[in-house]
């Protein structure tokens, strides 16, 4: 569950930095829609995805890490 939810995340990233550099939306252009106007259905769903998948890795901040071994 943690893989897929850093998996979303980057997809919302990558998707946020194209569209602050170029304004261009990747989700919207694969699957319909655009920004000013409606959005697909298919869309606004993995926008609600990603959009989980970013509260959901919140808990990552505060999860206490135990270093690993040193290979021997």
């Amino acid at each position: 569950m943690g893989r897929l939810a850093l998996i979303l995340v980057i997809v919302g990233a990558v998707n946020w930095l194209l569209v602050g550099l170029f304004q261009w939306d990747l989700v919207a252009a694969i699957f319909g829609g655009d920004a000013t106007r409606e959005s697909s259905i298919i869309s606004r769903m993995i926008y609600g995805l990603v959009g989980l998948a970013g509260i959901y890795s919140i808990k990552y901040l505060f999860d206490d890490r135990v270093p690993a071994r040193e290979a021997e």
